[in-house]
């Protein structure tokens, strides 16, 4: 099945939805997924400011996902792993992902030079790319947030409380479960339990 999914490492429900994601594929769960960068400074920039894209004053919060953009198109061999592990400084650590010595932490441990991803961000073609698909997913979809699945020329917003824990089967059966429910009950529009059982 091909679908994608968008994120913003600031996110705690988009961290769940990607570690599920992630360990399912990484346990050979026969999906295409389509990891879609989305911005979240940029859904609360007012009307009259400039976009995230064109504001200096804004440029540290676009490093993480532009980074994992750049992980995702040439070091695929350990996305996944610089992908959890992005989330994980956010809410796992409470680090500062907007400080870039935080963010290169990770690309050392897995033997990536984070000058030259550093690079590749200011020569600002991946930011182009980050921009690009952000605004087609708002303009297209009326995408608000993350997670977001898109499905069918579709996009769902599907917030999952509970995280894998390296649990394959639970994993799967999740992601299984939403990408179900999006495909044969496009009637239902929003489900969501008043009170949250700790």
């Amino acid at each position: 099945m091909r679908f994608g999914v968008n994120w913003d490492y600031r996110c705690p429900f988009a961290r769940n939805i990607h570690e599920h994601l992630v360990t399912a594929l990484k346990a050979g769960a026969p999906w295409e997924v389509e990891f879609i960068p989305f911005s979240l400074s940029q859904v609360h920039v007012e009307e009259d400011e400039s976009p995230v894209w064109e504001d200096p004053t804004k440029e540290k919060d676009l490093y993480a996902v532009a980074a994992g953009l750049i992980a995702h198109r040439d070091f695929k061999e350990v996305f996944y792993d610089v992908h959890q592990d992005l989330f994980a400084l956010r809410h796992d650590q409470a680090k500062d992902i907007t400080d870039w010595n935080v963010l290169s932490s990770v690309f050392e441990r897995y033997g990536l030079d984070p000058k030259a991803i550093m690079d590749e961000i200011k020569g600002g073609e991946i930011l182009k790319v980050f921009r690009s698909k952000h605004e087609d997913s708002v303009e297209k979809y009326h995408v608000f947030g993350v997670p977001t699945f898109f499905i069918d020329d579709t996009a769902t917003f599907a917030r999952v409380m509970t995280r894998p824990k390296g649990d394959a089967k639970v994993a799967r059966d999740t992601i299984e479960f939403i990408l179900d429910t999006v495909i044969k009950h496009p009637e239902f529009n929003e489900i969501k339990h008043t009170q949250i059982s700790r």
